[in-house]
């Protein structure tokens, strides 16, 4: 189906009939238009659920968002970054969800339905277009902008790309529009869009596009950065201080963070929004099975250069220890922030059978398995059967939301730093004392261009809380830091080749590291060959994991923007080429 095809088609008429059997007692297919239609509230509400149907991420696809990060290893990266990725290889923009929302706000708006229920519909399907044109401004920049459904013989079918000044200005008045007008009553299913979800929301994208006009100093908007870091900064702290929301925090540092993953109803105290799944009604994800397969997945693992990020429990930096880069895991893993060890398979991690589980170098390759969103029943690493529900959007998200904006406008301090950095570290079982200097090894490997010591906690921060929530790509994006994406894919530290070695500090063997696998093999331990090619050690008999080295991953300019594709552009002469694209 073609590009404007898909901006006309009425596919409203799909969602009706696939979930109004109310509707289609009263009324007869052919005769579905909007006076018709829009006459109470139910209708309002059954017509704006259709957002959520056709516009959520499925939970694997918001997890999976984050092998773009620089923080993640996988079999291979994506042909986006190693490969030779043309206008040819991306597909045609789809506008059918937009086209779907402008209907319901052209045809709407029954004076016989009250104002304010009106009002709450109407900022329900405004925070949705804003959701729609959030995701591609940030794949492609300038988009066209579309405040009404097109019809046939409109002559902005085939008008050009509209600037990203107005585009996003138009995002933020939708925005403001929901955060105003959409019920402030609190959802404990995180199922649905509140007052607080838009506002918290509202941070997120006021953030992305202040600090992407501050970093990308190329697109001239630069002057403007500001006025989106204070719309952030204002928007996250009126959910702080709503009250309606808090960290999930009952004293356990062992468990408190992973809790919010695995859990089946999704933990209200913290969680805004999530995607919701039910065992009981077999609404099952399959991202357990992802996690724990050699060949249904692509055996995702963290770095050793973000795991030296994660801070010793008393608040010092594990980058500061005596021979930190060559610490065997065991020892790695021993008084580290406890959001470590709920984010990958650590010491005494353990199935729900109580079988150990080490990490596992079928899964793995760089020995950092990850295990966040994953369940500890075994029996789901082969079937789609995992019924936890997968957070959105997290309390947690909107005090570094604001802990960054307030950084980046120069605000920032130790008042800030108790509201937000400081409850953040107590729940992860770390000291919450403010850093004295800025972290070298910090500005070494990831940002030497920063020297404020708060805003480097901040992502820091940013990383360790909010890994593997499919933000980190969209983080790289903001700050310019694509390069990252070349890092090399760096895993445990191995003493020497034929060496085997215990991972989950129980005193036996669980790996070796071999050029081929011995005939006599021992019990209970993988054997990892290391073939100097794909996968080999970084001294030769000894050293660190290093995995796809033979690769050549590239992230120049062009590529903070997708190209947009040829079909779309030979179907609309209008539009013009990224920059590099061509």
């Amino acid at each position: 189906m073609n590009t404007i095809s898909k901006i006309l088609l009425p596919s409203v008429l799909a969602v009706l009939l696939g979930s109004c059997s109310d509707f289609l007692e009263t009324e007869p297919v052919d005769k579905l238009v909007p006076t018709a239609f829009f006459e109470k509230e139910a209708d309002l509400e059954l017509y704006t659920n259709s957002f959520y149907q056709r516009m959520l991420p499925g939970g694997l696809e918001v997890v999976q968002a984050d092998e773009m990060g620089e923080y993640t290893s996988k079999n291979q990266s994506p042909a986006y970054i190693a490969g030779s990725y043309t206008p040819v290889n991306e597909p045609a923009w789809s506008w059918t969800n937009l086209r779907n929302i402008n209907f319901f706000l052209q045809n709407f708006d029954n004076q016989a339905i009250p104002q304010d229920v009106r009002d709450h519909y109407e900022g329900i399907a405004r925070f949705f277009r804003a959701y729609f044109y959030f995701d591609k401004v940030k794949q492609y920049g300038d988009v066209p902008w579309y405040s009404k459904a097109m019809d046939p013989g409109d002559p902005d079918l085939y008008k050009p790309r509209d600037p990203r000044e107005m585009v996003m200005d138009s995002v933020l008045a939708d925005l403001d529009f929901a955060a105003t007008h959409i019920k402030d009553v609190k959802d404990n299913t995180s199922s649905l869009v509140t007052r607080q979800v838009a506002l918290a929301f509202k941070s997120r994208v006021c953030l992305f596009e202040g600090t992407f006009r501050k970093y990308h100093t190329q697109l001239n908007l630069t002057a403007s950065a500001d006025r989106f870091l204070e719309e952030a900064a204002n928007a996250a702290l009126k959910v702080m201080e709503s009250g309606q929301y808090a960290l999930y925090n009952t004293g356990n540092p062992a468990t408190d963070y992973r809790t919010l993953f695995i859990s089946e109803n999704p933990v209200s105290e913290e969680v805004l929004w999530a995607v919701v799944y039910n065992n009981a009604l077999k609404r099952w994800h399959n991202i357990t099975w992802k996690f724990n397969s050699a060949t249904y997945g692509a055996r995702w693992g963290l770095n050793k250069q973000f795991i030296n990020t994660y801070l010793m429990t008393d608040g010092s930096r594990f980058t500061e220890r005596p021979g930190y880069d060559t610490i065997q895991f065991v020892r790695e893993m021993k008084d580290r922030d406890y959001r470590l060890g709920q984010t990958v398979r650590s010491l005494g991690y353990q199935r729900s059978n109580g079988t150990p589980a080490p990490p596992n170098f079928g899964y793995t390759y760089t020995g950092y398995h990850l295990m966040k969103h994953s369940l500890d029943d075994s029996r789901l690493d082969g079937i789609a059967e995992s019924y936890n529900s997968i957070p959105l959007i997290r309390y947690a998200e909107v005090l570094l939301n604001y802990a960054e904006a307030m950084a980046e406008l120069g605000k920032f301090g130790l008042p800030e730093w108790s509201q937000t950095i400081a409850p953040l570290r107590e729940r992860a079982g770390v000291s919450a004392a403010a850093p004295g200097t800025a972290d070298p090894y910090l500005q070494e490997v990831y940002f030497p261009e920063i020297a404020d010591r708060f805003l480097l906690e901040i992502r820091r921060e940013r990383g360790i809380e909010l890994c593997y929530e499919g933000l980190r790509y969209d983080d790289l994006l903001r700050w310019k830091k694509g390069h990252l994406l070349e890092m090399q894919w760096r895993g445990i530290y191995v003493p020497a080749l034929n060496y085997p070695m215990d991972l989950d500090g129980n005193g036996t063997p669980d790996v070796s590291f071999v050029t081929s696998v011995p005939d006599n093999k021992e019990p209970g331990v993988t054997y990892v060959v290391i073939d100097g090619t794909a996968s080999k050690l970084s001294e030769g008999d000894q050293g660190h994991m290093i995995w796809r080295d033979d690769e050549e991953r590239v992230f120049d300019e062009k590529k903070y923007f997708h190209p947009i594709s040829n079909s779309d552009i030979v179907l609309n002469r209008e539009l013009e080429q990224n920059p590099g694209w061509e």
